[in-house]
């Protein structure tokens, strides 16, 4: 453990998953949980479509870092 640690505010490490929304059930199984921004046009899940298609979420990992999954348009 890093003393004074403070996480950033921003995703430090992003994965392209194929199914994003499978990867959010099964971190949901699990207990996992995702992270709503105000502003930013999200479904009910956490979900954001950029116009693009592209699709991303946000998560924390036990030590506050955000994390985020993206899956590219098909």
């Amino acid at each position: 453990k890093t003393p004074n640690f403070t996480p950033q505010p921003f995703s430090l490490i992003s994965w392209v998953v194929d199914d994003i929304e499978a990867e959010m059930s099964a971190r949901k199984a699990n207990g996992g949980s995702f992270e709503f921004f105000e502003g930013l046009p999200q479904d009910g899940q956490g979900i954001w479509t950029v116009p693009g298609g592209a699709k991303g979420c946000w998560f924390k990992d036990p030590d506050g870092n955000l994390l985020s999954l993206t899956q590219q348009p098909a």
